[in-house]
């Protein structure tokens, strides 16, 4: 998977709109002698054009007899064995010719994972990363009984995980912390899940011993209040069949569903640039989308970038007149160099060098605002251009960063580092943590008011001047969720102040935004989207955490299998609406998770009066 992987990145650098399938083998990468050897009926390309539910389904009507039968003899049962456990481990709607570099990384992991069930071998250490990443709840629990057969067969797992049923199941859990960061670092305890659970100094201990009661905030935002929906007609894309969705206006919503079911192409194949194209009045979308009835239009039938198969279809889309723009807010890099931190991506930085720049140190010696930056000459450090590290080209090898020997990793040079705010320079401000920097600039609410905002999404952990590139996907997310929340407040203050009209709200796409994400980082993400809802937006979220889904407003389930056995509109509703349809895959889960909710919040209140 690795060498295809490398080999697809020689490509990624083609515009899509610039690639046609091959004339000679119409897109099966195979010569004619090749596509023309068949086992009844079936050639190689279309074999590998199936998914792998389908290819196992396809592979047992099969019948041989003589010779063939005595070669298929070894040869089916191994082909039916792998297919199982790509079954296994939530992959069973994966088209067998997929490109390898279109998976997700959880998807890439979970293929390993299936590889390495079917070598029967002992003895073997596997260290997991969060494999449970994109899986819905009923793909864990058959994920989990893929680690407990390995385990069975003789071998070592080390699971790094977030998950509460993965942790629940374990034999010996090791926690972390107490905090992040400069917080973390220590073994707080080891030991049994009671273990783990009686500790009071374990927050994942507290999380597992103490779950959410749903709703957090006591009652849900009523549905009956609502206006105002954006409506979707007629969707067809990858494997949406003519689906008919609708989402409130200014409210939490939650797309859910077995993995692969559609609901990514739901709201990026369609919701996404439909919206998009209707705010911007153009006149075609990417995916090639209709708009509302007074701008709708036949699209072009373009391929779309996440299809696997299918053209995307004219949609008929209504209400995006609601919003005054749509933002998706997707784990992808903040920045692609050491220039880009999370102070400049959240605009403080500009305000702490105006700071620096008044002080009267600064004014005695003319410097201005420009001379704060490490991105211009004059202040920064010249030996490493103000990034603070230099790099070593390596022949064969990749670069490496070593601190830059004149500055320190300081990025100015030391007349400007002589300027003090509070006995710290620029340089020492960049190095502190966003929750140092919050309480260093109390008394300035254009710093600290977004600072404090990251304090609050948990992640004060983070240093001003971390390199962009060295942030985790869950870390850009939060930050760029953060960064809109504080232009969302500096917008409505700055039209109260002139007393204009309510903004129109802004939609907010997510995609899986507890990847990476401990309990407790959850519950601080929960209120982060409560708070852009709060004032007049509209979230909408691709999860399959229970503990989001449990705290929606509205929920959106697709289903109710993956591939061609989903695409459709399973339920639709409140959690407790959803949690009582019996076709949704999602619901048994869901209710567990509110009962659950219930009987904490009761044993806590009797815990209390007593």
């Amino acid at each position: 998977l690795e060498s295809e992987v490398a080999a697809d990145r020689e490509f990624e650098s083609i515009d899509e709109e610039e690639t046609s399938e091959c004339p000679a083998c119409c897109g099966s990468r195979l010569n004619a002698i090749a596509r023309h050897v068949r086992v009844q009926g079936h050639t190689i390309d279309h074999f590998t054009s199936l998914s792998a539910g389908e290819a196992a389904a396809s592979l047992g009507k099969l019948r041989f007899r003589g010779n063939q039968k005595t070669i298929a003899a070894d040869l089916v049962p191994e082909i039916q064995q792998r297919l199982e456990f790509m079954e296994n481990v939530g992959l069973s709607y994966l088209a067998l010719g997929r490109a390898a570099k279109t998976l997700s990384g959880g998807e890439s992991q979970r293929i390993r994972l299936a590889a390495q069930l079917g070598s029967n071998l002992r003895g073997v250490l596997y260290v997991l990363d969060e494999p449970t990443i994109g899986l819905h709840p009923r793909d864990n629990i058959r994920l989990l009984e893929t680690l407990t057969a390995l385990r069975e067969k003789g071998n070592s797992l080390v699971v790094v995980e977030h998950d509460e049923e993965t942790m629940r199941r374990a034999d010996h859990i090791i926690d972390l912390g107490p905090g992040a960061g400069m917080h973390g670092g220590e073994v707080v305890v080891q030991g049994t899940l009671a273990e783990i659970e009686a500790h009071s100094g374990s927050q994942t201990g507290r999380c597992l011993r103490s779950p959410l009661s749903h709703p957090i905030r006591e009652s849900r935002r009523s549905l009956g209040e609502v206006e105002q929906w954006i409506e979707i007609r007629g969707a067809q894309a990858n494997n949406l069949k003519n689906v008919d969705a609708r989402f409130p206006v200014n409210r939490l919503s939650v797309i859910t569903g077995i993995s692969g079911s559609g609901k990514s192409t739901l709201m990026r194949s369609v919701l996404l640039p439909a919206v998009r194209d209707c705010l911007g009045r153009v006149g075609i979308s990417p995916a090639g989308f209709g708009v509302s009835p007074k701008q709708s239009f036949e699209g072009s039938r373009k391929r779309d970038a996440f299809a696997s198969g299918r053209d995307a279809h004219p949609t008929w889309v209504t209400g995006a007149e609601f919003f005054e723009t749509v933002y998706e807010v997707d784990q992808s890099p903040i920045g692609k160099t050491s220039r880009s931190t999370p102070a400049t991506y959240i605009k403080v930085f500009d305000e702490v060098r105006h700071l620096f720049a008044q002080l009267p140190v600064s004014r005695v010696r003319g410097y201005t605002n420009a001379r704060f930056s490490f991105n211009t000459e004059g202040g920064r450090c010249e030996t490493c251009k103000g990034q603070g590290v230099i790099k070593l080209e390596m022949s064969f090898l990749p670069s490496s960063y070593v601190p830059c020997g004149d500055c320190h990793g300081r990025r100015y040079n030391p007349q400007t580092l002589e300027v003090l705010y509070n006995e710290r320079s620029i340089g020492d401000v960049m190095e502190m943590t966003i929750e140092q920097a919050a309480e260093l600039f109390a008394t300035n609410q254009k710093i600290a008011r977004p600072l404090q905002l990251l304090v609050d999404t948990g992640l004060g952990y983070l240093k001003l001047g971390q390199p962009s590139p060295t942030l985790s996907g869950g870390e850009a997310q939060r930050l760029k969720l953060v960064t809109e929340l504080a232009r969302g407040t500096g917008r409505a203050q700055n039209e109260r102040i002139r007393k204009m009209r309510k903004p129109k709200s802004t939609l907010y796409l997510l995609e899986e935004p507890t990847i990476g994400l401990h309990m407790a980082d959850v519950e601080l993400l929960l209120k982060v989207l409560h708070r852009l809802v709060d004032e007049g937006n509209t979230v909408i979220v691709i999860e399959h955490n229970l503990s989001v889904i449990a705290e929606a407003d509205y929920i959106v389930d697709i289903g109710p299998e993956a591939g061609a056995e989903g695409g459709e509109i399973v339920a639709v509703g409140t959690p407790e609406e959803v949690a009582k349809n019996r076709v949704s895959r999602t619901a048994p889960f869901l209710r567990d998770v509110l009962q659950e909710g219930r009987n904490s919040a009761r044993s806590r209140s009797l815990a209390a009066r007593s």
